[in-house]
């Protein structure tokens, strides 16, 4: 059940927005502390674990776009953390800035009161970036920081992912 259009849960989705430009405020500064030093892969998995905190939230009202959006966030922050390589590192951080500037966008469309749609703020570069970071991480099997390895996301799960957001 969606809360994004019942009038009388406006000051609810207000503050899921207003909540999630803070962390995404949070998120850039962990990602600029990681451009500084893309040795300190931790700065990812961390980034993950906010960014799951958003997609729960998102979850919760209906914003099923932006959760699925922040649960490949989240994959990819994981699986990032657990990579060596410099210059993919430096790629990831690239790509997850632009992901946080549209998950903004996305929420500042809620916070309006207009459509929140994927389709409407994204690239076709952008997705052609996403699909392309999602392929260099095809081998790495743990997807999260989770102690139950099935509870983590597999590659298959990020490919399933992708698919909702129309990728």
């Amino acid at each position: 059940m969606s809360l994004l259009n019942d009038p009388s849960m406006k000051e609810v989705v207000d503050e899921f927005c207003d909540e999630s430009l803070q962390l995404f405020n949070e998120l850039e500064e962990i990602l600029e502390e990681f451009e500084d030093d893309p040795t300190q892969t931790e700065k990812l998995e961390q980034f993950g674990q906010i960014i799951d905190r958003v997609m729960g939230s998102a979850k919760t009202i209906g914003a099923d776009e932006i959760a699925t959006f922040c649960e490949l966030g989240k994959a990819i922050g994981y699986k990032s953390s657990q990579v060596n390589d410099t210059a993919l590192l430096e790629v990831v951080c690239a790509i997850m800035f632009d992901s946080l500037e549209l998950l903004k966008k996305m929420i500042i469309q809620i916070k309006e009161g207009k459509s929140s749609s994927f389709e409407a703020t994204s690239s076709t570069a952008f997705v052609t970036r996403l699909k392309w970071l999602k392929d260099k991480f095809n081998d790495i099997e743990r997807a999260s920081c989770a102690a139950d390895p099935d509870a983590n996301l597999s590659q298959t799960s990020i490919d399933d992912l992708m698919s909702s957001l129309g990728l």
